[in-house]
This record gives structure tokens, sequence and C-alpha cells, in this order.
């Protein structure tokens, strides 16, 4: 039976229950990491005021699987996360982070061959290995995008000796909120640069 495109509606009830309007049954978020893990895309929406609440639901998936042991949020990971809400960068967070992940997901398959044939290299070798390599690309992305600052290369060019005129200090910090919304409207293009760096990288 073919997908279809439009998402699945379930609907969360004020007893916790969720009702999969597309199959007509009560469900469980057990059965909604599944849908999730078989790629079957869905939208949660209180029953009684309408709200979309998918969010809050698959944060709901992730502390119960976390709460059976499968920890793939290390400690370390979540500290940092919660020192980015309020911010000046956390309009960037959620960008950067999908971009790993969307870069960890079409790797997969290269990274457990590396893993099941490494001899001597360990998994977390291999992770690393993709995450600093992650954190380059976007790095330059980022510069090639960004509308201020002059990033590493105008550090690289003071420490060479070639001061530029001086200008006011400008920097991801002291952006403006337009600032914010324009780099979250160029990350659309960005990721044709940054596959377009990723390849090159790679060569």
């Amino acid at each position: 039976m073919a997908k279809t495109t439009e998402p699945t509606i379930i609907k969360k009830y004020a007893n916790r229950r969720l009702y999969n309007t597309g199959t007509s049954t009560y469900v469980t978020l057990e059965d909604l990491a599944l849908m999730v893990k078989a790629e079957e895309d869905f939208v949660v929406f209180d029953a009684k005021s309408g709200d979309e609440i998918t969010r809050s639901v698959l944060t709901q998936i992730i502390f119960e699987q976390e709460n059976k042991g499968q920890n793939l949020l290390p400690i370390t990971f979540l500290r940092q996360l919660i020192r980015f809400y309020g911010d000046s960068m956390q309009n960037v967070v959620p960008s950067y982070l999908d971009f790993s992940i969307s870069s960890l997901t079409r790797e997969q398959d290269r990274m457990r061959e590396q893993m099941s044939n490494a001899l001597g290299t360990t998994a977390f070798d291999v992770i690393e290995d993709q995450v600093k390599r992650n954190a380059e690309i976007f790095d330059r992305a980022m510069r090639m995008f960004l509308p201020f600052g002059a990033g590493k290369e105008g550090e690289e060019n003071g420490q060479a000796g070639q001061a530029r005129p001086a200008e006011p200090a400008k920097g991801p910090a002291a952006a403006s909120a337009d600032d914010l919304d324009a780099l979250k409207r160029q990350l659309a293009d960005m990721q044709k640069k940054i596959d377009s760096i990723a390849d090159g990288g790679k060569g």
C-alpha cells in the first residue's frame, strides 16, 4: 500500500489518550515511535483546543526512550542545550542541529561500514571524525552566508598585520533579530552550498 503524501492526524485527548485518525484506533507513544522509525509522517493536535502539539509529543517519545535505558543524549549535550535557551545563538541552534542530524543520516551507511571494517578504530573515533568534518563544513558555510562579522578570515588578516579600517564591532552576539531572521531564511539555500563544500572536501 503506497504511502500518502499527507501526514496522519493524531488527536490527543484530556485523558492523555492518543487517537490515530488514519486507522481509527487508539495508540501509544510506543506506537508513534514505531511510526517515526518507519518514516510515517504524522502531526498531533490537542483534541480540545485544536493546537498542534507535535513537538511536545515527540519530546515525550524521546523522554520515554531515554527512561528505557536507550540513552542517545549525553549529559554534557543536555546541559549545553539548556544553556542555549535565551542565548543570542538560540535561533541558530535548531538549524545547526538539523544540519548535523541530516548529515549523520546521509552518512550512516558509510559510517556503519567504517566501524565494521575498522581495525583498532573505535566507533567513537569514527563518529568524532564525522562530527569534526560537519562542524568545519557548517562553519565555512556560515562564514560564506552570514551578513555580519568578518569571521576567521578577518582574524587571520589581522594576525598577518593587514589591519582593516576600523568598523563598528559586529558578530552573532550583537546581531539584531532581523539579522537572525534573515539567516534562517538563507539556510535553505545554504544547504546546497554545504553539500557542494562537503563533496569538495571528500576529494
